[in-house]
């Protein structure tokens, strides 16, 4: 049985409206939270700085790549296993793209590779 990793990162415009929403939580915190509820709006702002902080890492964090996913097909094989035609390894990859499980430096790489082989 062969496993096949892939990273992944979530999209850009995504992790910034996260960061931004974080900030306004923030602010919430800060301005509202802290004042009204003494120690849960602490707490409450300390959770978000941290999701402000998550979010912005993934944004624009050239070091972070992404939580790792094992796929395998239905009989424990990897997808591009060399029984599966080229059709139907890209019509996978598509898939995995349109998922956003690969970026798009990695589909255009594969798909090169697989056009190759016809």
């Amino acid at each position: 049985m062969r496993k096949r990793r892939v990273t992944y990162r979530p999209s850009k415009p995504a992790a910034i409206l996260g960061g931004v929403m974080g900030c306004i939580f923030v602010g919430i915190g800060v301005f509202v939270v802290i004042p009204t509820f003494g120690p849960f709006g602490i707490l409450w702002t300390l959770i978000a700085v941290g999701i402000t902080g998550v979010n912005l890492y993934q944004a624009f964090g050239k070091g972070y790549v992404g939580p790792e996913i094992h796929i395998e097909d239905e009989n424990g094989e990897n997808p591009s296993a060399a029984g599966a035609s080229p059709e139907e390894r890209l019509r996978q990859l598509q898939s995995l793209y349109d998922q956003r499980l690969i970026t798009t430096e990695e589909y255009e790489q594969k798909r090169q590779e697989i056009l190759k082989e016809l």
